[in-house]
């Protein structure tokens, strides 16, 4: 069968993959979910493999070979040297006539609005934020955690936390409730076992996401350190898009900032109201609203911006998901 899809869509996290092949008309040809995409930790080679089993059911499912353009919002595409190594990578299966890969925040902030125009800042494991003006300029940041002047996300909460319980525990910083909270929520008596737990791996290292909600149900409690933590949160949250807002210069616009992952997703009230506030005041145009669609819908909306698809398109994309 020949060419019969516009675009193949891709939004590749490091938990999950989901791949949506759309027609040029916004109808959904078929759609696969697949792995994680994390090629620092597995090799490009290993992590290509699992996407390219992703999107070949996909293709099979819409009996299509190829397309033409491939939107490719990728976890890990941080720095224009990996973009341009993931293109590579892309380009090298025959998909699409063209390929065109981005950060995967990109996906969550087209998915939020109507027009490539506004901000995102996405709040999961870790944290990111990029912009889009309809000119084509973009702002973005490394996200490259601590090293490249980053704070926030899940994981760094949970360290947070832990470091705070840690010192409280044995008097080098201020009492917090979350000296009990931590080590109660694996069962254990307290912060001393938990440490040792930790560091022998017996609680394996990826449970150390859990203590995330804990942090917010002890802050939800009064507790003066969690809640200094979580607003601090929200300040990282407010800095990034307030930046990414005055590169494109829509500070004094109004603009839609974009909130997602699942921190931000999650509804924590101290958090997001103090965002708002905190929005309100440095950035007063602003419109700030929780994503909760498919990233994957947009890297289709990308797709089919790059092919210059008539409006109705992307009506019957949204409409598909669900927005």
């Amino acid at each position: 069968m020949g060419l019969t899809a516009g675009v193949l869509a891709v939004d590749a996290g490091n938990s999950k993959t989901d791949v949506a092949v759309v027609g040029p008309d916004g109808h959904v040809l078929a759609t696969a979910r697949g792995a994680g995409f994390r090629p620092p930790a597995e090799g490009l080679d290993t992590a290509m493999a699992a996407l390219s089993a992703t999107v070949a059911r996909a293709l099979a499912d819409a009996r299509t070979p190829a397309v033409a353009h491939v939107s490719a919002c990728l976890a890990n595409a941080d720095l224009p040297v990996e973009e341009q190594q993931l293109t590579a990578a892309l380009e090298a299966r025959g998909w699409g006539t063209t390929v065109e890969v981005r950060n995967d925040t990109f996906a969550v902030l087209r998915a939020g609005v109507t027009e490539p125009r506004g901000v995102a800042v996405v709040c999961g494991a870790g944290i990111n934020c990029v912009g889009m003006h309809p000119d084509g300029r973009t702002a973005r940041f490394p996200a490259l955690g601590r090293i490249s002047g980053d704070w926030g996300g899940g994981w760094a909460l949970a360290e947070e936390a832990l470091w705070y319980a840690a010192r409280a525990q044995d008097g080098r910083g201020a009492p917090t409730a979350l000296a009990r909270a931590l080590p109660a929520h694996f069962g254990l008596p307290d912060m001393p076992a938990l440490i040792e737990a930790l560091h022998l791996r017996h609680v394996p290292p990826p449970r150390r996401h859990e203590l995330t909600p804990v942090l917010f149900a002890t802050a939800a409690d009064g507790d003066p350190v969690a809640r200094a933590i979580v607003d601090r949160q929200a300040d990282e949250v407010v800095t990034m898009a307030t930046v990414a807002l005055t590169r494109l210069g829509l500070l004094d616009e109004e603009t839609p900032v974009l909130l997602g992952g699942s921190v931000l997703a999650a509804g924590h009230p101290q958090l997001a109201d103090r965002v708002r506030t905190l929005l309100a005041d440095r950035a007063p145009k602003a419109v700030p609203r929780v994503v909760t669609a498919a990233p994957v819908l947009g890297a289709a909306l990308l797709g089919l911006d790059r092919l210059a698809a008539p409006p109705e398109s992307h009506h019957r994309l949204r409409a598909h998901f669900g927005t």
